[in-house]
């Protein structure tokens, strides 16, 4: 199947939210103590997170992601929060995705992921930068 990749204007996130919430619900479950869905759905509503969203050739949404946008010394870096969705990852439609993040100034993408996640965008050359270890203090 074939997937577009589009983002969403926040003008049309109330109307998208139900039909991408258990897509980001189902990611964020990995990074629970981060963000919340509720935390996600407001800063998406907001428009301080960007939505992309995979829909098939009748619009219908197979998957969705929760982008934030924050700017380094060298890079504007486009770090994915929350990617959520079945089989709608390929180099299509990461090629899709990176035209978007680039349209928003993008020059980097970045992400924190399990092992698992972390072979699957391996294919499409992100490579581990950093493990990330972290404590209550």
């Amino acid at each position: 199947m074939t997937f577009k990749i589009q983002p969403v204007p926040t003008s049309n996130f109330h109307q998208t939210w139900p039909l991408v919430e258990k897509f980001l619900s189902d990611a964020l479950k990995w990074g629970e103590d981060d963000y919340t869905v509720e935390q996600a759905r407001a800063l998406l509503a907001d428009g301080r997170w960007l939505l992309l969203v995979a829909v098939d050739e009748e619009n219908k949404i197979h998957g969705a992601a929760a982008v934030n946008f924050f700017n380094m010394p060298n890079d504007r870096v486009a770090f994915i929060i929350a990617i959520g969705g079945h089989l709608v990852t390929n180099k299509d439609t990461y090629s899709q995705m990176c035209t978007i993040l680039k349209s928003f100034g993008a020059t980097k993408l970045q992400g924190a992921a399990r092992e698992s996640i972390a072979r699957l965008w391996s294919r499409f050359g992100l490579k581990e930068r950093y493990r990330i270890v972290e404590a209550k203090i």
